[in-house]
């Protein structure tokens, strides 16, 4: 950064550094694991957490959905939608049901209020979500049925979030998040904003897989359960 001359000589307003992204300092140049032996260890690492969670998760899994019964019945207890992953291959994604039955339906006559860019759809205060769900998206708990999709091997605990539209969408550039499994977390969730362009989750996408190591995948998920217990984070 270049200094004018009355900085220079102590006089006019001070120069703050810019402050550089956490994420950052972990260099692409100097990853902790790489390669095959990365790749295993991460699913090593996923099954294991994914089964120690288990006997937290099943009890909370059964309550979930005797609130999701009670509050809207005469819909399913878990949502699946088909959702593209690593190499474009499309899978059927897990969470549990937080809007009304007919959401799908509904969504066509609310495409007019979607206020990001298409494919991606969001609307603030969305009328489909019920009380339950509310609370839900807000504690991420909504989430937790992807650990069937960790355990498949489908998705991974930390990685791009999978879009719901197909690779054909994608622009040649964006195809990069496609060369890794998707994730329950990533940096998108705890960096981002849930009005983010895709496109700025791309790149926030493309940050990571650059600088992917199991140190690097165990930051993000201690700041994702930091994120989560703050109400922060993106959904």
């Amino acid at each position: 950064m270049s200094l004018t001359p009355a900085q220079q000589y102590g006089k006019g307003p001070p120069v703050v550094a810019e402050e550089v992204p956490w994420y950052e300092k972990f260099d692409p140049d100097r990853r902790l694991i790489t390669g095959v032996a990365y790749l295993r260890l991460k699913r090593i690492m996923d099954v294991t957490l994914c089964l120690l969670a288990m006997p937290l998760v099943i009890p909370l899994f059964v309550v979930v959905a005797i609130l999701i019964k009670i509050d809207s019945p005469g819909g399913p207890i878990f949502f699946k939608q088909l959702r593209t992953g690593r190499g474009g291959r499309r899978f059927w994604m897990y969470k549990f049901r937080t809007m009304v039955p007919n959401a799908e339906e509904l969504k066509k006559e609310l495409m007019h209020l979607n206020e990001l860019e298409w494919p991606d759809f969001k609307i603030t205060n969305d009328p489909r979500v019920t009380r339950v769900g509310r609370i839900l998206r807000k504690t991420s708990i909504d989430e937790l049925p992807q650990i069937i999709n960790v355990l498949r091997g489908e998705m991974s605990l930390v990685g791009p979030r999978p879009t719901s539209f197909d690779s054909s969408t994608y622009q040649l550039w964006q195809t990069e998040r496609l060369d890794v499994l998707p994730g329950i977390t990533g940096l998108w969730q705890i960096e981002g904003r849930a009005e983010t362009e895709f496109d700025e989750r791309l790149r926030l996408d493309i940050a990571y897989i650059e600088r992917r190591s199991l140190w690097f995948d165990i930051n993000i998920l201690v700041r994702t359960v930091l994120a989560v217990f703050q109400g922060k984070g993106a959904k």
